[in-house]
């Protein structure tokens, strides 16, 4: 067993339980625990199946993953990895208590959108664009009142 699929495996079984202790997609949870068993099963170097483009070939691997995999091969690391192990910052750690935001919302509004402020949140809901993130369809009006109420609270302090 080489050091390369070891590493890989190591670093998908690590996504898998932050994303578990998110309480993110049971199944998706479920496919990263999938991937790190098949790699550390893996008879050969996943760089070698990767270099016949033979990635989807390996049990649980579906684009997605396959992605992922070509990433660790050509740099080393995975972003996505990288933004799951960072914690939230202070500055937004307090929107994880807005009506059906969680944590791996306010992970991907922070990292990936670079939402910083309340003033950032409040403009994303009046473009609506916040109804697009699963959970948060059709309550823009009860998140903007919440975060208008959240922004009058931490002005008078």
């Amino acid at each position: 067993m080489n050091n390369v699929n070891q590493d890989l495996a190591a670093l998908f079984a690590s996504m898998a339980g932050l994303l578990a202790s998110r309480a993110e997609n049971p199944y998706k949870v479920k496919a990263y625990q999938r991937v790190a068993d098949s790699l550390l099963n893996l008879t050969e170097e996943v760089g070698g199946v990767a270099e016949r483009g033979e990635l989807r070939a390996i049990p649980g691997v579906g684009k997605e993953l396959e992605i992922k995999i070509q990433e660790f091969l050509s740099t080393g690391r995975i972003r996505a990895y990288e933004v799951l192990k960072t914690p939230l910052p202070e500055a937004v750690r307090d929107w994880v208590n807005l009506p059906g935001f969680s944590e791996p919302i306010v992970h991907d509004l922070f990292f990936r959108l670079g939402m910083t402020t309340w003033e950032d949140l409040e403009s994303l809901a009046q473009s609506h664009l916040l109804q697009t993130l699963p959970g948060l369809g059709g309550r823009s009006e009860e998140i903007l009142e919440a975060i208008r109420s959240k922004r009058s609270c931490t002005s008078q302090n």
